[in-house]
């Protein structure tokens, strides 16, 4: 069992990820330099970026072929989310919402490893640790922010296509979008996320809210 480190909180406010689709290039050097920080085994990831592709060729009235194929790349982690699931099942209370900065950690001082939470996550966001046998996740990078620094994926996209900040703040300036194609309902969870979609994204039946057309 690893030792629960209890961090004041860095913000007063909720913080959330803003994450440019349309400039990720699928490169994945957040998804690595994640990993590496956090020393994770073969397998697991708290932050992963999806390869996302779909549509295909239909023809109009007149015959003419129409194209709506789409694909692109999309870096998601835990959404640090307004009503985690994971919180609501965790039996132990060792899965909580921290106060102010409205962080979504494990207290490893409580977990039993039930697994109660990936099960419920739309976004596969907690992980089994096989070494100690609790579960695990995106922590905001919290003691990185603690010196001031920022989150390591923030900190490693070469193009910029990860922000964090207040989460009020980033839908101010970027929009309200929490949903492309291939990602859960928002309404879930309702998570602290904003998205500037690829042009590829949302050809399918689903709005930017997750709901059917």
């Amino acid at each position: 069992m690893s030792k629960f480190i209890v961090y004041p909180a860095v913000s007063s406010k909720q913080l959330g990820f803003y994450i440019d689709s349309a400039r990720c290039s699928g490169c994945k050097a957040c998804q690595v330099a994640c990993k590496d920080k956090n020393n994770l085994d073969v397998g697991r990831k708290f932050r992963r970026v999806y390869e996302i592709t779909g549509g295909g060729y239909s023809r109009n009235a007149n015959g003419a072929l129409i194209n709506n194929v789409f694909a692109y790349t999309l870096s998601i982690s835990c959404n640090h989310c307004d009503d985690p699931i994971c919180v609501k099942n965790c039996p132990t209370t060792a899965m909580h919402k921290r106060e102010g900065d409205g962080i979504v950690i494990v207290d490893t001082d409580k977990c039993v490893g039930c697994g109660a939470c990936a099960w419920s996550c739309p976004y596969g966001a907690p992980q089994m640790d096989p070494e100690t046998k609790q579960m695990s996740k995106c922590d905001f990078c919290i003691d990185l922010q603690q010196k001031g620094e920022q989150p390591v994926c923030v900190a490693t996209c070469p193009l910029g296509a990860i922000q964090f900040g207040p989460i009020d703040e980033l839908r101010e300036r970027y929009g309200e979008v929490n949903y492309v194609t291939g990602l859960p309902s928002p309404e879930i969870t309702h998570p602290n996320l904003v998205i500037n979609p690829h042009q590829g994204a949302n050809n399918d039946t689903i709005n930017n809210k997750g709901e059917i057309k």
